[in-house]
């Protein structure tokens, strides 16, 4: 569980992290956006509001793991009816 995680599971994309400005994600050098998608394939939402609520809850449940809490589950609030589908550029 120390030490770093492996990445590059998925071809031609990129996902980067930076504490001060979020996540973010390229696909072939190119920008993209994360997503919220059903299984039969509706996205409910996507863009920075997806990538921002991604990395709360990551930070969240490191910040857990650093205080011996890490066997707790870090659950964000319901993305609002009102966003759904929105599309924002990333």
């Amino acid at each position: 569980m120390i030490g770093k995680q492996p990445t590059g599971a998925i071809e031609g994309v990129q996902i980067s992290a930076v504490s001060h400005e979020g996540l973010s994600v390229s696909i072939n050098g190119k920008p993209g956006r994360l997503a919220i998608i059903t299984d039969d394939g509706q996205v409910i939402a996507s863009g920075k509001d997806v990538a921002r609520e991604a990395q709360a809850v990551a930070v969240n449940s490191y910040r857990n793991f650093l205080q011996g809490k890490g066997f707790l589950r870090i659950l964000s609030n319901p993305i609002k009816a009102g966003n759904a589908g929105a599309v924002e550029e990333a």
